[in-house]
Parts: C-alpha cells; sequence; structure tokens
C-alpha cells in the first residue's frame, strides 16, 4: 500500500493562504477599531426596493466583515440590516437566534434573505426552525461550519470549542434536514478553518476555487456568486 504525502510545495501554499486568511481578517478588526462605518444603501441613498438582506457574520465578527458582500446587495436594490444586538457574535448559537428572531419579529422584517458567515450560518439555520421562520425567504450561508471543525477541540475559549463535531448543540442542528432545502451553502475549495467543508446536504451547494475562510468574503467571485444567489431566493420565492 503506497502512502499518500503532500508536496512540501502544496503545504507551503496552504500555509501560505492561511496567513494571507488571517492577515485580512486582522486588517477588517483594525478597520472596525479605527472607524464604525454605515451600513450602505442603493444609489442615493434608497432604501431599496427588492429583499431585505440580514446580515449575520461569523463568530467574534461584526457586520464589517461582509461590507463587500453588503455593498454589491445595496447596489443590486436590497436593503441591507445588521442585527446590533448580536456585538461581536460571542453567544452561544441558541442564545444568538434567539437575539436575530427578536430583532426580525420588533423591526417587522418579512420576506428576507439571511446572508451569513461561518457562525452566522448556524445562527441562520436555528433562525429557520423558529417560530420566526416565516419572515425569512431562505439563506446564503458563506463558509459555514454545519458538521463542525476538526480544529476547534484545540482551541482555547469555550465560543471556538462549540464548533467540535461532538458538540451537542451542533448535532442537534446538523439533524435537522427539512430547512436545508432553504439554503445555500457556498464555500471556498480551500478551507483552512474547516476542512470537512462547508457542504450541506440536502442544500444548495456552490463550491468556488478560492482559498481561505475569510479572504473569500472580498473576491469579487464570492461576491457576485451571493448577489446571484440572493437573487434566485428571491424569485424562486416569488414565482412559488
Amino acid at each position: 500500500m503506497t502512502e499518500r504525502r503532500r508536496s512540501p510545495g502544496g503545504r507551503l501554499a496552504r500555509l501560505g493562504a492561511w496567513a494571507a486568511d488571517y492577515a485580512w481578517a486582522t486588517d477588517r478588526q483594525l478597520r472596525h477599531l479605527v472607524r464604525r462605518p454605515a451600513l450602505p444603501t442603493a444609489a442615493g441613498g434608497a432604501p431599496g426596493h427588492r429583499a431585505p438582506v440580514v446580515l449575520l457574520p461569523g463568530i467574534y465578527e461584526t457586520w464589517e466583515f461582509l461590507d463587500a458582500v453588503a455593498t454589491a446587495l445595496a447596489r443590486a436594490g436590497h436593503p441591507v440590516h445588521a442585527v446590533q444586538g448580536l456585538g461581536h457574535n460571542a453567544r452561544p448559537v441558541p442564545e444568538a437566534a434567539d437575539v436575530v428572531t427578536e430583532h426580525l419579529e420588533r423591526t417587522g422584517l418579512s420576506g428576507a434573505v439571511l446572508v451569513a458567515h461561518s457562525k452566522g450560518g448556524l445562527i441562520g439555520k436555528r433562525v429557520l426552525l423558529s417560530p420566526a421562520s416565516d419572515r425569512v425567504l431562505g439563506m446564503v450561508a458563506i463558509a459555514t461550519p454545519f458538521t463542525g471543525s476538526r480544529w476547534a477541540r484545540y482551541m482555547l475559549t469555550g465560543a471556538l470549542r462549540s464548533f467540535d463535531p461532538r458538540d451537542p448543540v451542533l448535532l442537534a442542528l446538523a439533524g435537522e434536514l427539512l430547512v436545508n432545502e432553504r439554503i445555500t451553502a457556498v464555500f471556498p475549495r480551500f478551507d483552512p478553518h474547516i476542512p470537512e467543508t462547508g457542504r450541506l446536504p440536502g442544500a444548495r451547494n456552490v463550491e468556488l476555487p478560492l482559498s481561505g475562510h475569510f479572504r473569500p468574503l472580498g473576491h469579487p467571485l464570492l461576491v457576485d456568486t451571493v448577489v446571484g444567489e440572493v437573487a434566485r431566493v428571491e424569485t424562486e420565492h416569488a414565482v412559488g
């Protein structure tokens, strides 16, 4: 039996992708500290006439991580919303989902599309299982660890260790299959944080030829893909 080995060049390329990924994330965190940009709006500050979009960032992230996506969605005519109550999104998934559900009900939003990154996709799936589900058309989840990550058990904080594939909350959420058809899972070919991949059984799965967990959020291919998938969700709901 021949042992399969990765070439040194391949390992170096992946290490480089990992370093570039963290550099991109660090840059976004520093930008948040220096300035707090307003949510993007359509041209001329108009509210937009398309389906509203609710941004759900990943753990320790603010909506600014999704700024490139949000800007493109606003230009396409979608009113873009952030859930300020999430803060830096360190709450457990069930609690964070309650915050989003309360936001949807308090603001009266309906016919919305959730656009999520990483942990945000887990929160969004929980929302789709909640009583507020009828306010949401569907979700586009980017690089979400639907089945967890093997690296989570080595993390220092409990919030990060909750992505362990053996976590009871994660297992219970993965077992809920009925809402998967309302989810589009968009994920890079190589994600250093989620080697298991962001694919979701029963969902619409879109793999992109990109590398990284954070850096793809600013890539034109991912941005265009998310805008197109949001439009698809909106259109299919209107047809249905």
